[in-house]
């Protein structure tokens, strides 16, 4: 499943983290890269320990614990601190699949890499090209989003950025855990959930089909 959410983080939050990030230093993004993913990697980054990212991350992931669009579709157990990357001048990501663990540099600890992400800081017309491209078995999704929204999707899917050729575009990415590890469970859930929302409170439709939900989540859930 691929999925957009729309203003996780308001047009104030949005634009004060965009000048925090302006301000930031950058460095090769080849430095979070796989050996394969290396070679087809062109962009800038903001290094994991610096303040900017550890600021702007935390930002970030207390926005999505409040978005309860975000929660019912990834059912995150552990979420990767945000990073943080800039294209410009023809720079691009080639086509690749995400590593399958991704191990945070100052603690050590790991994560699954169930779901992908990148929430953008540039706004579209800011910049030509740059577009987030994935594969699924319905074809090639291109995603280019408004400032403050964010992609989810499966990290097991092929994905590439197409050149940016004007202007700069700058975005966050990061990975995250789910406690239900199949794609196809959780968008079922996330079907259901979202149909549940739907229905009259406390109606006994909705009272029925929240237990079915919450006993489909005890079978598949993986703490």
């Amino acid at each position: 499943m691929l999925l957009t959410i729309a203003d996780v983080l308001t047009p104030e939050v949005t634009k004060a983290c965009r000048m925090m990030l302006d301000s930031a230093d950058w460095v090769d993004g080849k430095v979070t890269a796989g050996h394969q993913s290396a070679m087809a990697k062109q962009n800038s980054q903001v290094p994991e320990g610096s303040p900017v990212a550890r600021q702007v991350g935390e930002t970030i992931l207390k926005a999505l614990g409040r978005n309860p669009r975000f929660r019912s579709a990834a059912l995150p157990l552990k979420v990767f601190p945000p990073l943080f990357n800039r294209y410009a001048g023809g720079q691009n990501f080639g086509t690749h699949v995400d590593n399958a663990i991704r191990t945070h540099s100052a603690t050590g600890s790991r994560i699954r890499t169930d779901l992908s992400c990148t929430l953008f800081f540039s706004e579209p017309d800011e910049y030509d090209g740059g577009e987030l491209s994935v594969e699924d078995t319905y074809g090639v999704h291109r995603v280019k989003l408004p400032a403050g929204s964010l992609v989810l999707y499966p990290s097991t899917s092929l994905h590439h950025v197409t050149p940016v050729t004007r202007g700069a575009r700058v975005s966050s990415f990061f990975w995250l855990q789910s406690m239900v590890r199949s794609d196809e469970r959780r968008t079922l859930l996330f079907d259901l959930d979202q149909s549940i929302q739907m229905l009259e409170p406390g109606g006994a439709a909705a009272v029925k089909l929240t237990g079915v939900y919450h006993n489909l989540l005890r079978q598949w859930v993986e703490m």
